[in-house]
C-alpha cells in the first residue's frame, strides 16, 4: 500500500510533506521545473516506503493511504502514478 495525494492539495502545494519524506518520493519539489506548472504534488507509488511521515505534515489533510482514500478521490491514485510515467 502506498500514500496518495488528493484534491485538497490542488492550489496549495505546501511542501511540508516533501521536507519530511525520508526517500524523496514526493514531487515536484520547489526547485524542480514542473513545480509552477502542476496543480498538486504527487507521491511516487514505487518509491514510497509507507512510512507515513508525510500524512501528518500536510496542513490541508490531502494525503491518504490507498485504503483510506475517500471514494470521490479514488482517481488520484492513478494521477499520482501517471505523473511519474512521463
Amino acid at each position: 500500500m502506498t500514500y496518495v495525494i488528493a484534491e485538497p492539495c490542488i492550489g496549495t502545494k505546501d511542501t511540508a510533506c516533501v521536507d519530511v519524506c525520508p526517500v524523496d518520493c514526493i514531487h515536484p519539489r520547489k526547485d524542480e521545473p514542473d513545480f509552477e506548472n502542476v496543480e498538486l504534488l504527487y507521491i511516487h507509488p514505487d518509491e514510497c516506503i509507507d512510512c507515513g511521515a508525510c500524512e501528518p505534515a500536510c496542513p490541508v489533510q490531502a494525503i491518504f493511504t490507498e485504503d483510506d482514500l475517500p471514494e470521490q478521490w479514488k482517481h488520484f491514485t492513478a494521477m499520482n502514478a501517471d505523473y511519474f510515467k512521463k
